[in-house]
């Protein structure tokens, strides 16, 4: 018997070397097989999905972008157990963003080379619409030279129920006052047994896809995330893949997934973060599975530049941002820091060119 599984398991390592699609059963075989055949397997396929990816002297390109994370709000009605940083309008370090503070921060961004924003805030509770469209407005004709990648697919389902309007009513608006792309923030776990145990009151997988579906049939494209390391399970993980890989197939507007790692310090949710050997298996397995998505981002927000910087062995094309600001994750008791001198020498050290992008994975 055991031969007989060495065959199928050598069968399963030439059919993700040549680029075949895997199903769920195979994912999990995949999962149990040693970290590093795991991550060569994941790297093949990045190969295989950035062939065109060469500088003129024949290094492959890891990618890069400078942009700052401003959270307008920390007022969020949600309040899921894993989150650190939202606060109830009766707290004393509640706030709701000036269009001041805002330009200060915007302005600091294009300073420092910075080519976008991403704007996220809570489930704030009585904010107007009027407030959000003005706020877009605002950035848009001040500084137009920035992309606005704003307001996670949770945000615009509470929108829906706010403000009694469709989901392509609202997208609409938005697009129009500035909006230019979605973070794929949210997503968590897409198994509503896992959502309803972790963030009750936050949009449900179905309701996360179906604010994509919307966006991506208007235009916008976005990116898909999975923060993994709490109460899921491993299948839990592998069918969250499966339906962002049946969006893409649908859609095809998502730009990259982006995985991350709970990070527990602060939270209510009492259970131990996942380290560095969950986190590249996982992100390793999306690679492999994901095989609609051309791009995979290194998480070294949460995993530091270290594991940040080996994760591109294990399937990660690019490094994300540099990140000017960042207070979630902070919040929550996990602090890292790089500038763009540090990028390029993570990615040089590993014989790759680094190349900045825009938030379409353009290289500028």
């Amino acid at each position: 018997m055991s031969g007989e599984v060495e065959v199928a398991t050598d069968a399963l390592r030439q059919k993700v070397w040549d680029g075949q699609r895997i199903d769920r059963a195979e994912a999990r075989r995949l999962f149990d097989l040693p970290l590093h055949e795991l991550g060569a397997l994941a790297d093949r396929r990045r190969q295989l999905a950035k062939a065109r990816d060469y500088d003129g002297h024949g290094n492959e390109i890891v990618t890069y972008h400078i942009d700052r994370n401003i959270n307008y709000t920390n007022v969020c009605a949600v309040r899921c157990q894993f989150c650190a940083f939202y606060r109830t309008e009766k707290d004393p370090d509640a706030y709701v963003i000036s269009h001041a503070e805002l330009d200060r921060k915007i302005e600091e961004t294009l300073a420092l080379g910075g080519r976008q924003i991403l704007l996220q805030g809570g489930n704030h509770p009585t904010l107007p619409l009027s407030w959000y469209l003005d706020l877009l407005h605002h950035i848009k004709t001040k500084f137009p030279p920035i992309n606005i990648h704003g307001f996670s697919p949770s945000e615009f389902v509470h929108f829906r129920k706010l403000y009694n309007l469709s989901l392509e009513e609202i997208l609409t608006q938005f697009i129009q006052a500035g909006l230019g792309s979605i973070p794929g923030g949210g997503a968590d776990i897409l198994v509503d047994r896992v959502r309803l145990e972790v963030s009750p009151r936050k949009a449900l997988s179905d309701e996360w896809l179906e604010v994509m579906a919307v966006a991506h049939r208007l235009g916008l494209k976005s990116s898909a995330t999975m923060m993994f390391g709490h109460v899921e399970t491993r299948a839990d993980r592998i069918e969250h893949l499966e339906r962002l890989r049946m969006q893409q197939d649908r859609t095809r507007g998502f730009t990259a997934f982006i995985g991350w790692t709970f990070q527990s310090a602060n939270t209510r949710l009492t259970v131990a973060s996942a380290g560095p050997h969950e986190y590249l298996r996982t992100q390793a397995l999306a690679r492999v599975y994901l095989d609609n998505f051309a791009n995979v981002q290194s998480s070294w927000v949460t995993q530091g530049p270290a594991i940040g910087q080996v994760a591109l062995k294990f399937g990660a094309n690019d490094l994300g941002s540099i990140m000017i600001e960042e207070n979630v994750v902070a919040q929550a008791g996990t602090r890292f820091e790089m500038d763009v001198a540090q990028m390029h020498r993570l990615i040089r050290d590993l014989g790759y060119e680094p190349r900045e992008r825009d938030n379409g994975y353009r290289l500028v």
